[in-house]
């Protein structure tokens, strides 16, 4: 795919850069601080969008960094809007299925699993419905918005659910424990203005693509992290605003990391244990083997999550 069609289709992830850019031409770039302060050392706002395919591939170093900084670090998600609609044709993209090799490239190089083939069988007109969603979910609970994130991404990247439709979302939020009908309500009527001022946030802070971190600590200053980068960027970052943040340990094995994270793709697993990625994926097939957990396969990758667990 060539560099000026990524460049002008938000869909098309720039492996380079780590960046799923959007295209509003009325987007403000002013970099004047108006994110507010935080109790915890470090506040992360962190722009991201349901179907933003670099944004999975930064799932292994967001999980690690939760587990190593949580004591200091307090994220706060924000959508980001990455496809409103398909009424424009840029970069020789102009429909959904143009999207779909494309998807299987970035599974490849994000080493998670993708499978493209939703743009052939089932595709999103949008994914602003799935971003409204996310916000009605955080005016339930914040913990279960982020599990209903996290299932939303299975569900487009894994299974390919067209998750702009409600018959999706109910599935996902009915999985976490959200109450679908205050969801649907508030999908319909509070979420919308959320998302909205998201979108207007994200234009005053010059947000131009996805994953966008910005790193703040409670005196303003800020750090800005674009693109999915190696998993020392993010650190630097917290340290950069506080150097005195202390890295906490957490137990390695198998158990406990499913504990805290009910579905794990090879990547995470490695990433999360430490272990080199080939004995890590041996591993988690043991563990199906023994009846510890199971498999779920794509053509492009798998994704293990405990036996008989809810989820």
């Amino acid at each position: 795919m060539n560099k000026e069609a990524i460049k002008n289709n938000p869909l098309l992830c720039d492996i380079e850069t780590g960046m799923c850019e959007i295209t509003d031409e009325n987007s403000e770039t002013s970099t004047k601080n108006t994110m507010p302060s935080t109790k915890k050392s470090v506040k992360v706002i962190y722009y991201t969008d349901p179907i933003c395919s670099s944004c999975w591939g930064i799932e292994p170093q967001l999980r690690k960094l939760k587990l190593e900084y949580g004591d200091a670090i307090e994220f706060e998600y924000r959508m980001g809007g990455l496809l409103p609609d398909w009424n424009y044709n840029s970069g020789g993209i102009g429909k959904p299925s143009d999207v779909a090799s494309h998807w299987d490239e970035v599974s490849v190089h994000y080493d998670m699993p993708i499978d493209g083939d939703l743009w052939l069988e089932d595709p999103l007109d949008s994914s602003y419905p799935p971003s409204i969603a996310f916000k009605a979910a955080q005016l339930q609970d914040h913990e279960k918005a982020l599990l209903f994130l996290r299932e939303m991404k299975e569900m487009v990247f894994l299974h390919k659910k067209n998750i702009a439709k409600w018959e999706y979302l109910e599935v996902a939020a009915q999985k976490v424990g959200l109450d679908t009908e205050k969801l649907k309500s508030d999908v319909e009527n509070e979420a919308k203005a959320l998302f909205e001022a998201d979108l207007k946030l994200g234009r005053e802070l010059g947000v131009r693509g996805f994953p966008t971190l910005f790193f703040l600590d409670d005196t303003g200053q800020k750090e800005i992290v674009y693109g999915t980068r190696p998993y020392a960027f993010y650190e630097m970052a917290i340290l950069k605003l506080n150097p005195n943040a202390t890295k906490s340990e957490y137990s390695k094995n198998w158990e406990t990391l499913f504990s805290i994270y009910p579905t794990l793709t090879a990547k995470e697993f490695s990433v999360l244990s430490g272990a080199p990625r080939k004995e890590s994926e041996k591993q988690l097939n043991e563990l199906v083997e023994k009846g510890n957990l199971e498999k779920h396969t794509t053509k492009n990758g798998s994704i293990w999550k405990i036996k008989n667990a809810i989820r």
